[in-house]
């Protein structure tokens, strides 16, 4: 079974002049080298393509493949997470991961917060400034979060992210719509417990792997999973299994932001409490980052009993059931674990 591997380097767009905030979002050699070892483990050929135009060039050459897995992220536009999948459409391409539709209401936090409030899944108040911070003068929510509209990896949030007065927020929001270049999201901040959930498979099918809270140390940026707390999680972070009834409270209402998002194959999903316990929905990531020992996804599985390598044979075995397709020597590989 050939696979196609598709990405975006974090190496290639700094030979291309692009500043470290840029390239948060892109993956490293070590993440790729992760996946393939994975995948031909599972028994696949795989095909390092790279990024979104030269598997492009590859489909106008006339180059197909079983199945392509992409983690690119893309480089500008609030629909840039679905291009490939896109791309992937217009050729009859199999492919892993959600659809464009989903991808592009998902990195969009507003849309993909109103479409789970829709479903019946709580989300903290919140509003959209498009081109000034004047747009939230009636704001009186506070302390509130501001953050980019559509970004990933915690860009955007730091420390003073975290406002508690309409004078912090116009500063917030200005520096937001200024830095990106898109509009900044506002809302209510909660004080309570912060979790991410991993999912996996399709419809029916659909489960939490697990349930992970988020605890920053002592050194870290205080009260917020930044970008600066997750590039140096290691030493800023401790990552907790959670299973206490507030935790699965958090994954039943993930799975139901799931499946109203209608995400494919794989997902992360955010939730913060309140002060009483009640958890929100922050945000999904329906393209979750996969280094084994540094991305929430794998460590969450590896928390509860799942090792890298069957983690992406789940992923695998749920987009390939989409298509009704299945792995080649499936038992033969089984037997042999």
């Amino acid at each position: 079974m050939r696979v196609a591997l598709v990405y975006d380097l974090r190496d290639d767009y700094r030979a291309l002049g692009f500043s470290e905030d840029e390239v948060a979002e892109f993956d490293s050699v070590e993440t790729i080298d992760h996946l393939a070892r994975a995948l031909e483990t599972l028994g696949c050929e795989t095909i390092r393509v790279g990024r979104g135009q030269k598997l492009a060039a590859r489909f106008v050459a006339g180059e197909r493949y079983d199945l392509v897995f992409s983690i690119a992220e893309g480089v500008k536009g609030r629909a840039r997470e679905a291009q490939v999948p896109a791309l992937c459409e217009l050729f009859d391409q199999p492919y892993l991961f959600s659809d464009p539709l989903t991808l592009a209401a998902s990195l969009d936090k507003a849309v993909a917060k109103r479409l789970v409030r829709d479903a019946g899944v709580p989300t903290p108040a919140f509003a959209v400034a498009e081109q000034s911070a004047a747009e939230l003068a009636g704001w009186d929510a506070f302390p509130a979060f501001v953050k980019p509209l559509a970004e990933g990896t915690g860009k955007g949030c730091e420390a003073a992210s975290l406002v508690h007065n309409a004078q912090e927020l116009q500063a917030a929001v200005t520096r937001v719509i200024e830095r990106y270049r898109q509009p900044a999201l506002v809302e209510r901040y909660l004080e309570g417990r912060e979790f991410t959930v991993g999912l996996v498979g399709n419809g029916a099918d659909a489960r939490v792997l697990g349930v992970c809270e988020i605890l920053l140390k002592a050194d870290a940026e205080a009260n917020v999973y930044s970008l600066h707390n997750k590039e140096l999680c290691e030493d800023l972070v401790t990552y907790a299994r959670a299973d206490d009834a507030e935790a699965r409270l958090a994954g039943s209402r993930a799975l139901a932001a799931y499946q109203a998002l209608q995400c494919r194959d794989a997902a992360r999903i955010d939730f913060r409490s309140d002060s009483e316990g009640e958890p929100y929905f922050l945000e999904a990531n329906p393209i979750a980052g996969l280094h084994p020992g540094h991305s929430d996804l794998p460590i969450l599985a590896a928390q509860n009993g799942i090792a890298f390598v069957e983690l992406i044979g789940m992923i695998l075995d749920a987009g390939l059931a989409r298509y009704g397709l299945s792995r080649p020597d499936r038992e033969r590989l089984r037997r042999t674990a």
